[in-house]
């Protein structure tokens, strides 16, 4: 992919939300401003989404090519005292619910991540904030773990929930079948060849390789299938998409 597509959007994302880390600035916090930022989103993501072949590969590099420094932005560390006692335990009790619309709920612990057929991949992380680096991800590929608990057919979405609170409730995001299934989106517990370290999402987080980094949830807890994104937040299927505006599809 040419360095110029990611460079427009960035142009529509980050000239808005870039103006705060993970896009809660007071100014972009005004409704005249959100609505000026993201009024060309909607359009960008129709003409995207309509001109562009959602199962191509996102560019995968070589180990030469890794970032020496990959940032964590967002959540550094979820701060509860159920996340701590978690971490105090090395997530030996930590366990993924995959639930909603599936005809078998799993409820999964980090071997049985671990023993799903693994999937390793250096690719680049695009932040809406303007920053990327590249690291290399490794875990099962979403669509064998929704495989496994047997999506039903009225499922139309994934929705994600995570151990970070945002206004006392647990942060969310969403993607739809097409990106689920995608072979490079993967619920990676390493980076780096290690396992993941608390700031960049441990024990466990999505890789979505074709969209933006907000998409990219960290500390996940539940996985869930619905037939809509209509009762999930505010409806549009995000934390950051209620609240600060941001686009639900995140393509790059």
């Amino acid at each position: 992919m040419s360095a110029s597509p990611l460079i427009r959007r960035r142009t529509l994302i980050a000239g808005g939300a870039g103006l705060a880390l993970a896009g809660c600035d007071r100014v972009i916090g005004q409704p005249t401003v959100r609505e000026i930022v993201f009024r060309g989103e909607d359009m960008h993501r129709g003409l995207q989404r309509a001109l562009s072949n959602r199962d191509a590969l996102a560019p995968e590099f070589r180990p030469d090519q890794m970032s020496p420094r990959f940032r964590t932005n967002g959540t550094r560390d979820p701060g509860t005292a159920d996340y701590a006692a978690l971490r105090a335990g090395r997530f030996a009790d930590w366990r993924l619910t995959v639930d909603g619309l599936v005809a078998r709920p799993l409820s999964l612990s980090l071997a049985d991540i671990g023993a799903f057929p693994q999937r390793a991949q250096i690719t680049r992380h695009d932040c809406v904030e303007g920053w990327s680096a590249i690291g290399k991800w490794q875990g099962p590929q979403l669509g064998a773990v929704l495989r496994a608990a047997g999506l039903r057919d009225g499922a139309r979405y994934i929705v994600f929930r995570c151990a970070d609170l945002y206004g006392g409730a647990p942060y969310y995001e969403s993607i739809d079948l097409i990106d689920a299934f995608h072979p490079q989106t993967i619920l990676a517990w390493a980076m780096n060849d290690r396992f993941l370290d608390v700031g960049h999402g441990a024990p466990l987080r999505l890789r979505v390789e074709r969209q933006l980094g907000y998409k990219h949830a960290k500390y996940l807890m539940r996985v869930t299938a619905v037939a809509s994104l209509d009762g999930i937040g505010k409806g549009r299927g995000g934390y950051w998409e209620d609240n600060v505006d941001y686009d639900w599809w995140a393509g790059i």
